[in-house]
């Protein structure tokens, strides 16, 4: 659990900095560089994500029971990850509408996602991988959003369309992750 702990600490320190201080990586990338600030940032939440990885697979061995969720719950999390999916390809695809009205889709589908997993998952270490990224993703864009109401930033161009791609690469990537993915990596069959 420890190695999990350690994980999460990495990774949200690394990916936090810019709520407490702004204009952090612009002061970082002009002292070091570009291509310095990005291999350092990658390196560390490599790290971080190697140590979450590891981490979760050992408590997952020796798990501590908090509750036992419905069968069905695995269901609900299945079908909430399409949304999930929907809004981090709506982060990614350029000019899409969910991007114009949330601002910042991805932070919204880190929530559905750890919210969804949170359902159909009751141990100790299921709590703290998708309890924390919940919290973290719930601060991040009340913080992020707050920020540019009062700086008057809004998105202008926008088109249906784009959240059009986005659903289509969402749905296809479901598909492939409950049907294939997510048993093979996590070895947990979705729908079971």
């Amino acid at each position: 659990m420890l190695i999990l702990i350690v994980g999460l600490v990495i990774f949200f320190a690394v990916h936090s900095v810019r709520l407490f201080i702004p204009d952090w990586r612009k002061m970082a990338v002009t002292k070091a560089g570009l291509m310095t600030w990005r291999v350092r940032f990658g390196m560390l939440s490599l790290l971080s994500l190697g140590f979450i990885v590891m981490g979760y697979g050992q408590a997952r061995l020796a798990p501590v029971w908090l509750w036992f969720p419905p069968v069905h719950m695995g269901h609900v999390t299945s079908l909430l990850m399409l949304v999930a999916l929907f809004l981090l390809f709506a982060s990614i695809v350029p000019k899409t509408m969910m991007k114009k009205v949330t601002g910042y889709p991805i932070y919204l589908a880190i929530k559905v996602w750890a919210f969804a997993h949170l359902l159909s998952n009751g141990n100790l270490a299921d709590v703290l991988l998708f309890g924390s990224f919940l919290v973290w993703a719930i601060v991040s864009y009340a913080v992020f959003r707050r920020r540019d109401r009062k700086a008057g930033v809004k998105i202008e161009k926008a088109s249906l369309r784009f959240d059009l791609i986005a659903l289509t690469f969402s749905v296809a990537s479901w598909f492939t992750i409950v049907l294939f993915l997510h048993e093979a990596v996590i070895g947990v069959a979705p729908f079971h």
